[in-house]
């Protein structure tokens, strides 16, 4: 299967750095199936769905919510790429600077 769509545009390039894998790997079975479905959805449209961009966080730029986890990444359209750097549930210290 090709990965570009007969008529529309190529599909996104989503890549999970290695943090990102590690807490997606130690995710609930439920959650990680909604999770996962969410990255596939990026596949086609990294902007769809419940997303934000994050104006005051240094390393993410958008994040987009899946239930009470948070996935943050990064976009480039030149390339048409999608770096995952985290996913994350939702508490209170989830956006603070210098989170890794």
């Amino acid at each position: 299967m090709s990965s570009t769509a007969p008529n529309g545009p190529p599909a996104w390039v989503v890549v999970l750095d290695k943090p990102a894998q590690k807490q997606l790997d130690k995710l609930p079975p439920g959650d990680f199936d909604r999770v996962g479905a969410a990255l596939v959805a990026m596949r086609s449209n990294p902007f769809g769905g419940d997303l934000e961009r994050l104006t005051k966080h240094d390393r993410y730029s958008f994040r987009c919510r899946v239930g009470s986890y948070r996935i943050l990444f990064n976009v480039d359209t030149a390339t048409r790429r999608v770096r995952v750097g985290a996913v994350q549930r939702r508490t209170t210290t989830t956006y603070r600077k210098g989170r890794r």
